[in-house]
């Protein structure tokens, strides 16, 4: 969670400057939903998006389950 806010005041809050809090709390919004959820490189996705990693998983067949218990 610590790595999540630095990214965010480093990629976002930091470069710009908000007038108030609404736009700041809508700037906000918009590069989590919009960028970091969905465009975002994620090192623990193999530096994929999350979109592009989800879409590849999809389309794999799944994996057989051991009828051992």
């Amino acid at each position: 969670m610590e790595r999540f806010f630095l990214n965010l005041k480093m990629e976002r809050v930091w470069q710009r400057d908000y007038a108030n809090q609404m736009e700041a709390s809508k700037d906000i919004v918009d590069y989590i939903v919009g960028f970091y959820n969905c465009l975002r490189l994620h090192s623990t996705l193999g530096y994929t998006s999350p979109i592009n990693y989800e879409q590849d998983m999809a389309a794999k067949q799944p994996s057989g389950v051991s009828e051992i218990t």
